[in-house]
């Protein structure tokens, strides 16, 4: 934790002093839509290989974005509490993780992975892999999403993450479509209430987005397709917009050309700039994240795509979206908060001593972010250094 901050600061005599050399000091960073099942995996490997897999390649993932100065991150679907807790007892290095455990679909929806053959539905089949391994979970009617709410925070979610309305990488389901009804989305929300976390949901439209929030959902996870009407009525009941920087150009998610997937992603990137725009104009409250996917060099790029807020924010103001107010959001977990003991992404008494320090001013020239290797002399999180280059 970070004890005192001062130009005179009493020592003990047992401190290992760090001389910055003029250099800038700075939190260090958060990704709040993280997936670290999914990110650095190909695709045909991630839906075809074991659970094991999954995290042994997050276990090597993770440890590369902390190296990219990334101290936390909030991961929005997937079965990653192993990994959390055996990064925490640092067997592993990494951010540290806030879980939502399974992201939870109707049937149909985003996150169902089961093949078109699978319709009707029969009750007496055995879950999909996916399902089994707790990577997703499908729930229809209030009942049953009561039911899968509370098994995602038995098994130690830190906040839920439903899904309400159609996706870009799922196989299924056009970009209209709503998922949920306002009383399954209420039924969520109800359920992450009594144990005194919130609810954050995948959506990009209008319609979904305002059923949502209607019912007491606190993040809207991308809305690239949303309109003043949904950015005004987020800023009324203090939601989140947790939105990525994504364009269709060199660090887009590679889709095959012509596929449904390709088609949906070139038309929720045509929405980025309006949205960012509009979210800033309004006070949106507003959070960093990169959704990457299957594909290690786009999961490498976090620092870029940081660095692409640029194009709409000042790098102070892209800079908090990466520290402070995501710190704000990880707070409403609450009890369920894993690190109770003091505030993440700040540089204050009492915070975790995530820490980077910048060769340059990242509020000048936000670029720096983008080559964390060449950039970042210091990492250091919850006062353990895991980078340090100053004696170069």
């Amino acid at each position: 934790m970070i004890e005192k901050i001062g130009r005179e600061v009493k020592l003990s005599g047992d401190e290992t002093i760090v001389d910055a050399g003029g250099r800038t000091l700075m939190p260090g960073l958060i990704d709040m839509h993280w997936h670290s099942a999914y990110a650095n995996i190909p695709m045909q490997k991630g839906l075809n290989s074991d659970h094991a897999y999954h995290l042994l390649i997050a276990a090597k993932g993770n440890e590369r974005a902390l190296m990219r100065g990334f101290t936390t991150v909030r991961d929005v679907g997937g079965n990653v509490f192993s990994l959390a807790e055996l990064t925490d007892a640092r067997l592993y290095d990494g951010p540290r993780i806030f879980p939502s455990g399974p992201a939870i679909s109707q049937t149909s929806g985003h996150t169902d992975f089961r093949p078109s053959t699978a319709v009707p539905a029969d009750r007496n089949m055995p879950l999909v892999y996916m399902e089994r391994i707790g990577h997703v979970m499908v729930a229809d009617g209030v009942p049953d999403v009561l039911k899968r709410t509370r098994e995602a925070l038995r098994m130690g979610a830190t906040q839920i993450k439903i899904n309400s309305g159609g996706g870009v990488s799922s196989s299924f389901d056009p970009l209209d479509v709503s998922q949920f009804t306002f009383e399954e989305t209420k039924a969520a929300v109800d359920a992450a209430s009594d144990w005194n976390t919130y609810v954050c949901t995948h959506v990009f439209t209008d319609e979904a987005a305002q059923r949502a929030l209607s019912a007491g959902v606190m993040c809207l996870e991308h809305g690239h397709l949303f309109t003043a009407e949904t950015l005004k009525m987020m800023k009324e009941k203090g939601a989140y917009l947790s939105m990525q920087p994504i364009l269709d150009d060199e660090d887009a998610i590679q889709f095959p050309e012509g596929s449904f997937s390709r088609q949906k992603y070139v038309e929720v990137t045509r929405g980025t700039d309006r949205v960012y725009r509009m979210a800033r104009a309004l006070g949106v409250k507003t959070v960093f994240g990169t959704d990457a996917l299957f594909d290690p060099e786009l999961a490498d790029k976090q620092g870029k795509l940081l660095a692409k807020l640029g194009r709409w924010y000042t790098p102070v103001e892209a800079l908090r979206q990466a520290t402070s107010t995501a710190g704000e959001l990880l707070s409403l977990s609450g009890p369920r908060n894993p690190y109770p003991d003091g505030p993440l992404g700040v540089i204050r008494v009492g915070a975790y001593a995530d820490l980077i320090i910048v060769d340059g001013n990242p509020l000048e020239d936000l670029g720096l972010v983008v080559d964390a290797d060449k950039n970042f002399m210091l990492i250091m999180k919850d006062g353990v250094i895991y980078k340090d280059r100053l004696g170069e």
